[in-house]
Protein backbone atom coordinates (compact mmCIF):
# COMPACT_ATOMS: atom_id res chain seq x y z
CA UNK A 1 0.00 0.00 0.00
CA UNK A 2 1.11 3.61 -0.51
CA UNK A 3 2.91 5.21 2.45
CA UNK A 4 -0.06 7.44 3.23
CA UNK A 5 -2.48 4.53 3.62
CA UNK A 6 -4.80 5.05 6.56
CA UNK A 7 -6.14 2.52 9.03
CA UNK A 8 -9.93 2.19 9.13
CA UNK A 9 -11.02 3.87 12.31
CA UNK A 10 -14.34 2.19 13.16
CA UNK A 11 -14.92 -1.41 14.13
CA UNK A 12 -18.61 -1.19 13.22
CA UNK A 13 -18.09 -0.24 9.61
CA UNK A 14 -15.96 0.84 6.69
CA UNK A 15 -16.20 3.84 4.40
CA UNK A 16 -16.94 2.41 0.95
CA UNK A 17 -17.09 4.03 -2.49
CA UNK A 18 -18.80 2.40 -5.47
CA UNK A 19 -17.30 3.70 -8.71
CA UNK A 20 -19.62 3.43 -11.70
CA UNK A 21 -22.59 3.29 -9.35
CA UNK A 22 -25.20 4.10 -12.01
CA UNK A 23 -24.25 1.18 -14.28
CA UNK A 24 -25.63 -2.36 -14.17
CA UNK A 25 -22.71 -3.72 -12.13
CA UNK A 26 -22.46 -0.68 -9.85
CA UNK A 27 -26.12 -0.90 -8.90
CA UNK A 28 -25.69 -4.61 -8.25
CA UNK A 29 -22.68 -3.88 -6.03
CA UNK A 30 -24.81 -1.56 -3.91
CA UNK A 31 -27.58 -4.15 -3.69
CA UNK A 32 -25.19 -6.91 -2.64
CA UNK A 33 -23.39 -4.77 -0.06
CA UNK A 34 -26.79 -4.24 1.54
CA UNK A 35 -28.08 -7.80 1.11
CA UNK A 36 -24.97 -9.36 2.65
CA UNK A 37 -24.88 -6.80 5.48
CA UNK A 38 -21.37 -5.70 4.64
CA UNK A 39 -20.11 -3.55 7.53
CA UNK A 40 -20.33 -0.01 6.15
CA UNK A 41 -20.38 3.23 8.09
CA UNK A 42 -20.74 5.37 4.96
CA UNK A 43 -21.23 4.69 1.24
CA UNK A 44 -20.38 7.01 -1.64
CA UNK A 45 -21.90 6.52 -5.09
CA UNK A 46 -19.54 7.81 -7.78
CA UNK A 47 -20.03 8.18 -11.53
CA UNK A 48 -19.32 10.54 -14.40
CA UNK A 49 -20.06 14.25 -14.31
CA UNK A 50 -23.24 13.77 -16.36
CA UNK A 51 -24.62 11.44 -13.66
CA UNK A 52 -23.64 13.65 -10.72
CA UNK A 53 -26.65 14.72 -8.71
CA UNK A 54 -28.70 11.64 -9.58
CA UNK A 55 -30.19 9.72 -6.69
CA UNK A 56 -29.70 5.98 -6.28
CA UNK A 57 -31.08 3.56 -3.70
CA UNK A 58 -28.98 1.79 -1.11
CA UNK A 59 -30.98 -0.76 0.81
CA UNK A 60 -34.57 -0.27 1.81
CA UNK A 61 -34.49 3.34 2.99
CA UNK A 62 -31.22 5.08 2.11
CA UNK A 63 -30.89 7.29 -0.95
CA UNK A 64 -27.40 8.19 -2.16
CA UNK A 65 -26.67 11.28 -4.21
CA UNK A 66 -24.24 10.43 -7.01
CA UNK A 67 -20.98 12.39 -6.85
CA UNK A 68 -18.59 13.27 -9.66
CA UNK A 69 -15.74 10.75 -9.82
CA UNK A 70 -13.43 13.29 -11.46
CA UNK A 71 -13.41 15.61 -8.47
CA UNK A 72 -14.01 13.13 -5.64
CA UNK A 73 -11.39 13.04 -2.86
CA UNK A 74 -10.70 9.44 -1.75
CA UNK A 75 -8.95 10.47 1.46
CA UNK A 76 -10.62 8.63 4.34
CA UNK A 77 -12.26 6.00 2.09
CA UNK A 78 -11.34 2.45 3.12
CA UNK A 79 -12.57 0.45 0.12
CA UNK A 80 -13.65 1.17 -3.43
CA UNK A 81 -15.59 -1.24 -5.61
CA UNK A 82 -14.86 -0.05 -9.12
CA UNK A 83 -16.65 -0.79 -12.40
CA UNK A 84 -16.54 2.35 -14.57
CA UNK A 85 -14.77 0.97 -17.68
CA UNK A 86 -11.10 0.17 -18.20
CA UNK A 87 -9.92 3.57 -19.42
CA UNK A 88 -11.56 5.40 -16.54
CA UNK A 89 -10.32 2.89 -14.01
CA UNK A 90 -6.77 3.24 -15.33
CA UNK A 91 -6.87 6.86 -14.11
CA UNK A 92 -8.93 6.73 -10.95
CA UNK A 93 -8.11 3.36 -9.34
CA UNK A 94 -4.43 4.35 -8.83
CA UNK A 95 -5.58 7.77 -7.62
CA UNK A 96 -7.83 6.12 -5.02
CA UNK A 97 -5.06 3.72 -3.97
CA UNK A 98 -2.63 6.61 -3.55
CA UNK A 99 -5.10 8.15 -1.07
CA UNK A 100 -4.99 4.98 1.04
CA UNK A 101 -8.10 3.30 -0.35
CA UNK A 102 -8.00 -0.40 -1.33
CA UNK A 103 -9.58 -0.75 -4.78
CA UNK A 104 -11.36 -3.88 -5.98
CA UNK A 105 -11.47 -3.27 -9.71
CA UNK A 106 -13.95 -4.99 -12.01
CA UNK A 107 -12.49 -3.70 -15.28
CA UNK A 108 -9.99 -5.42 -17.55
CA UNK A 109 -7.24 -2.85 -17.04
CA UNK A 110 -5.33 -4.37 -14.10
CA UNK A 111 -6.09 -8.09 -14.47
CA UNK A 112 -2.82 -9.16 -16.04
CA UNK A 113 -0.62 -6.74 -14.08
CA UNK A 114 1.84 -9.01 -12.24
CA UNK A 115 1.69 -6.72 -9.19
CA UNK A 116 -2.13 -6.92 -8.94
CA UNK A 117 -3.77 -10.09 -7.58
CA UNK A 118 -6.56 -11.53 -9.73
CA UNK A 119 -8.99 -13.16 -7.34
CA UNK A 120 -11.99 -15.46 -7.15
CA UNK A 121 -12.53 -16.12 -3.41
CA UNK A 122 -13.62 -19.75 -3.88
CA UNK A 123 -10.49 -20.42 -5.94
CA UNK A 124 -7.47 -18.37 -4.79
CA UNK A 125 -8.33 -16.23 -1.73
CA UNK A 126 -4.70 -16.41 -0.61
CA UNK A 127 -3.77 -14.11 -3.52
CA UNK A 128 -5.54 -11.22 -1.76
CA UNK A 129 -2.50 -10.93 0.53
CA UNK A 130 -0.57 -9.33 -2.36
CA UNK A 131 -2.89 -6.31 -2.53
CA UNK A 132 -0.42 -4.05 -0.70
CA UNK A 133 1.89 -3.77 -3.70
CA UNK A 134 -0.42 -1.35 -5.55
CA UNK A 135 -3.48 -1.17 -3.32
CA UNK A 136 -5.56 -2.76 -6.11
CA UNK A 137 -7.22 -6.19 -6.43
CA UNK A 138 -8.62 -7.23 -9.80
CA UNK A 139 -11.93 -8.96 -10.47
CA UNK A 140 -11.64 -11.42 -13.38
CA UNK A 141 -13.76 -11.44 -16.52
CA UNK A 142 -17.33 -12.60 -15.86
CA UNK A 143 -17.03 -15.67 -18.08
CA UNK A 144 -13.74 -16.63 -16.43
CA UNK A 145 -15.14 -16.33 -12.90
CA UNK A 146 -17.90 -18.89 -13.25
CA UNK A 147 -15.63 -21.27 -15.14
CA UNK A 148 -12.81 -21.28 -12.58
CA UNK A 149 -15.28 -21.73 -9.71
CA UNK A 150 -16.30 -24.97 -11.45
CA UNK A 151 -12.77 -25.97 -12.45
CA UNK A 152 -11.13 -25.50 -9.04
CA UNK A 153 -12.55 -28.57 -7.23
CA UNK A 154 -12.07 -30.72 -10.33
CA UNK A 155 -8.48 -29.55 -10.69
CA UNK A 156 -7.77 -30.31 -7.04
CA UNK A 157 -9.21 -33.81 -7.36
CA UNK A 158 -8.21 -34.86 -10.87
CA UNK A 159 -5.54 -32.38 -12.15
CA UNK A 160 -6.90 -30.66 -15.26
CA UNK A 161 -4.58 -30.65 -18.27
CA UNK A 162 -6.75 -28.98 -20.92
CA UNK A 163 -9.99 -27.00 -21.12
CA UNK A 164 -12.14 -26.29 -24.17
CA UNK A 165 -14.98 -23.89 -23.38
CA UNK A 166 -17.77 -22.47 -25.54
CA UNK A 167 -19.65 -19.53 -24.03
CA UNK A 168 -23.16 -18.21 -24.61
CA UNK A 169 -22.98 -14.73 -23.10
CA UNK A 170 -25.90 -12.42 -22.42
CA UNK A 171 -26.17 -8.83 -23.61
CA UNK A 172 -25.86 -7.47 -20.06
CA UNK A 173 -22.17 -8.34 -20.28
CA UNK A 174 -21.85 -5.35 -22.59
CA UNK A 175 -23.93 -3.01 -20.45
CA UNK A 176 -27.38 -1.46 -20.25
CA UNK A 177 -27.25 0.02 -23.76
CA UNK A 178 -26.64 -3.44 -25.19
CA UNK A 179 -29.62 -4.84 -23.29
CA UNK A 180 -31.73 -1.98 -24.63
CA UNK A 181 -30.54 -2.79 -28.15
CA UNK A 182 -31.77 -6.37 -27.82
CA UNK A 183 -35.11 -5.14 -26.48
CA UNK A 184 -35.56 -2.50 -29.18
CA UNK A 185 -34.56 -4.82 -32.01
CA UNK A 186 -36.92 -7.51 -30.80
CA UNK A 187 -39.75 -5.01 -30.50
CA UNK A 188 -38.86 -3.59 -33.91
CA UNK A 189 -38.95 -6.98 -35.62
CA UNK A 190 -42.46 -7.58 -34.33
CA UNK A 191 -43.40 -4.11 -35.64
CA UNK A 192 -41.86 -4.91 -39.07
CA UNK A 193 -38.98 -2.47 -38.61
CA UNK A 194 -35.48 -3.23 -39.91
CA UNK A 195 -33.34 -4.30 -36.92
CA UNK A 196 -30.17 -3.00 -38.61
CA UNK A 197 -31.42 0.52 -37.98
CA UNK A 198 -30.84 0.04 -34.26
CA UNK A 199 -27.49 -1.78 -34.55
CA UNK A 200 -25.03 0.15 -32.35
CA UNK A 201 -23.53 -2.10 -29.67
CA UNK A 202 -23.09 -5.24 -31.75
CA UNK A 203 -21.54 -5.94 -35.13
CA UNK A 204 -24.65 -7.76 -36.32
CA UNK A 205 -28.30 -8.03 -35.37
CA UNK A 206 -28.52 -9.47 -31.86
CA UNK A 207 -32.27 -10.15 -31.67
CA UNK A 208 -33.05 -13.79 -32.54
CA UNK A 209 -29.38 -14.30 -33.32
CA UNK A 210 -26.03 -15.59 -32.05
CA UNK A 211 -22.86 -13.56 -32.72
CA UNK A 212 -19.50 -15.41 -32.53
CA UNK A 213 -17.62 -12.23 -31.67
CA UNK A 214 -16.99 -10.60 -28.27
CA UNK A 215 -14.39 -7.82 -27.98
CA UNK A 216 -11.78 -7.09 -30.65
CA UNK A 217 -10.05 -9.59 -32.94
CA UNK A 218 -6.39 -10.38 -32.27
CA UNK A 219 -3.73 -11.35 -34.81
CA UNK A 220 -4.10 -14.99 -33.75
CA UNK A 221 -7.72 -15.02 -34.97
CA UNK A 222 -9.17 -15.30 -31.48
CA UNK A 223 -11.06 -12.44 -29.90
CA UNK A 224 -9.80 -10.63 -26.83
CA UNK A 225 -12.60 -12.20 -24.77
CA UNK A 226 -11.31 -15.65 -25.70
CA UNK A 227 -7.76 -14.60 -24.90
CA UNK A 228 -8.89 -13.25 -21.51
CA UNK A 229 -10.40 -16.58 -20.53
CA UNK A 230 -7.13 -18.33 -21.32
CA UNK A 231 -4.68 -15.98 -19.59
CA UNK A 232 -6.90 -15.27 -16.58
CA UNK A 233 -7.49 -18.97 -15.90
CA UNK A 234 -3.76 -19.56 -15.95
CA UNK A 235 -3.11 -16.68 -13.55
CA UNK A 236 -5.88 -17.66 -11.12
CA UNK A 237 -5.78 -21.45 -11.18
CA UNK A 238 -2.66 -22.96 -12.73
CA UNK A 239 -0.25 -21.65 -15.39
CA UNK A 240 0.16 -25.14 -16.86
CA UNK A 241 -3.50 -25.59 -17.85
CA UNK A 242 -4.16 -25.31 -21.58
CA UNK A 243 -7.32 -23.34 -22.37
CA UNK A 244 -9.12 -22.92 -25.69
CA UNK A 245 -12.17 -20.62 -25.60
CA UNK A 246 -14.93 -19.90 -28.11
CA UNK A 247 -17.07 -16.92 -27.06
CA UNK A 248 -20.44 -15.97 -28.51
CA UNK A 249 -23.05 -13.35 -27.66
CA UNK A 250 -26.63 -14.62 -27.53
CA UNK A 251 -30.04 -12.94 -27.41
CA UNK A 252 -30.59 -13.10 -23.65
CA UNK A 253 -30.61 -10.30 -21.09
CA UNK A 254 -28.93 -11.79 -17.99
CA UNK A 255 -26.95 -14.96 -17.36
CA UNK A 256 -23.92 -16.46 -19.06
CA UNK A 257 -23.87 -20.13 -20.05
CA UNK A 258 -20.83 -22.24 -20.90
CA UNK A 259 -20.23 -25.73 -22.20
CA UNK A 260 -16.95 -26.82 -20.64
CA UNK A 261 -14.93 -29.82 -21.74
CA UNK A 262 -11.92 -30.89 -19.68
CA UNK A 263 -9.17 -33.46 -19.99
CA UNK A 264 -7.58 -34.54 -16.71
CA UNK A 265 -4.34 -36.19 -15.73
CA UNK A 266 -6.06 -38.63 -13.36
CA UNK A 267 -9.03 -40.87 -14.18
CA UNK A 268 -12.37 -39.13 -13.83
CA UNK A 269 -15.96 -40.31 -14.03
CA UNK A 270 -19.23 -38.41 -14.17
CA UNK A 271 -20.27 -39.75 -10.77
CA UNK A 272 -16.96 -38.78 -9.17
CA UNK A 273 -17.09 -35.31 -10.71
CA UNK A 274 -20.69 -34.84 -9.60
CA UNK A 275 -19.77 -35.75 -6.02
CA UNK A 276 -16.79 -33.38 -5.98
CA UNK A 277 -18.75 -30.48 -7.48
CA UNK A 278 -21.68 -31.00 -5.11
CA UNK A 279 -19.42 -30.37 -2.10
CA UNK A 280 -17.61 -27.33 -3.54
CA UNK A 281 -18.28 -23.78 -2.28
CA UNK A 282 -20.28 -21.51 -4.56
CA UNK A 283 -21.61 -24.35 -6.71
CA UNK A 284 -25.10 -25.83 -7.02
CA UNK A 285 -25.41 -29.06 -9.02
CA UNK A 286 -28.72 -29.64 -10.81
CA UNK A 287 -28.04 -32.64 -12.99
CA UNK A 288 -30.99 -34.88 -13.76
CA UNK A 289 -31.04 -36.74 -17.04
CA UNK A 290 -34.62 -35.83 -17.79
CA UNK A 291 -36.68 -32.97 -19.18
CA UNK A 292 -36.01 -29.78 -17.19
CA UNK A 293 -33.24 -31.53 -15.25
CA UNK A 294 -30.76 -28.72 -15.90
CA UNK A 295 -30.44 -24.97 -15.32
CA UNK A 296 -30.66 -22.26 -18.00
CA UNK A 297 -29.82 -18.52 -17.98
CA UNK A 298 -33.49 -17.58 -17.63
CA UNK A 299 -33.50 -19.20 -14.17
CA UNK A 300 -30.34 -17.73 -12.64
CA UNK A 301 -31.03 -13.98 -12.57
CA UNK A 302 -30.54 -12.79 -8.99
CA UNK A 303 -28.88 -16.05 -7.89
CA UNK A 304 -25.43 -16.15 -6.30
CA UNK A 305 -24.37 -19.69 -7.19
CA UNK A 306 -22.64 -21.16 -10.20
CA UNK A 307 -24.99 -23.88 -11.47
CA UNK A 308 -23.65 -27.10 -13.00
CA UNK A 309 -25.69 -29.51 -15.16
CA UNK A 310 -25.27 -32.08 -17.95
CA UNK A 311 -22.21 -33.77 -16.36
CA UNK A 312 -21.05 -36.58 -18.62
CA UNK A 313 -17.93 -38.40 -19.66
CA UNK A 314 -16.17 -37.64 -22.95
CA UNK A 315 -15.04 -40.90 -24.53
CA UNK A 316 -13.02 -39.19 -27.30
CA UNK A 317 -10.08 -38.57 -24.95
CA UNK A 318 -8.60 -40.33 -21.97
CA UNK A 319 -10.01 -38.88 -18.75
CA UNK A 320 -12.45 -36.51 -20.46
CA UNK A 321 -15.53 -34.79 -19.02
CA UNK A 322 -18.11 -32.27 -20.26
CA UNK A 323 -20.58 -30.18 -18.30
CA UNK A 324 -22.89 -27.17 -18.58
CA UNK A 325 -22.18 -24.12 -16.40
CA UNK A 326 -24.58 -21.19 -15.85
CA UNK A 327 -24.38 -18.10 -13.64
CA UNK A 328 -25.75 -14.57 -13.25
CA UNK A 329 -22.95 -12.56 -14.87
CA UNK A 330 -23.90 -9.35 -13.05
CA UNK A 331 -23.74 -11.04 -9.64
CA UNK A 332 -21.15 -13.81 -9.36
CA UNK A 333 -19.60 -12.69 -12.64
CA UNK A 334 -18.96 -9.17 -11.32
CA UNK A 335 -20.58 -7.53 -8.29
CA UNK A 336 -20.84 -10.48 -5.92
CA UNK A 337 -17.27 -11.59 -6.58
CA UNK A 338 -16.05 -8.06 -5.76
CA UNK A 339 -18.01 -7.96 -2.49
CA UNK A 340 -16.76 -11.44 -1.56
CA UNK A 341 -13.19 -10.19 -2.07
CA UNK A 342 -14.00 -7.23 0.17
CA UNK A 343 -15.35 -9.59 2.84
CA UNK A 344 -12.13 -11.60 2.91
CA UNK A 345 -10.08 -8.40 2.86
CA UNK A 346 -11.75 -6.85 5.90
CA UNK A 347 -11.83 -10.11 7.83
CA UNK A 348 -8.23 -11.13 7.28
CA UNK A 349 -6.17 -8.12 6.23
CA UNK A 350 -7.61 -4.75 7.30
CA UNK A 351 -7.45 -3.60 10.88
CA UNK A 352 -10.88 -2.22 11.66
Amino acid sequence: MPDNAHTPSRRDGYVVAVIGATGNVGREMLNILWDRKFPVSKVYALASARSAGMEISFGEDDILKVQNLETFDFKGVDLALSSPGAKISAVHSPRAAAAGCVVIDNTSHFRMDPDVPLVVPEVNPEAIARYKKKGIIANPNCSTIQMVVALKPLHDAFKIKRVVVSTYQSTSGKGKDAMDELFNQTKGIYANQAPAQTKVNFTKQIAFNVIPHIDVFLDSGETKEEWKMMVETKKILDPTIKVHANCARVATFVGHAEYINIETENPISANEARAVLSKAPGITVVDHRSDEGYVTPAEVAGEDAVFISRIREDSTVDNGLSFWCVSDNLRKGAALNAVQIAEVLVKQYLNA
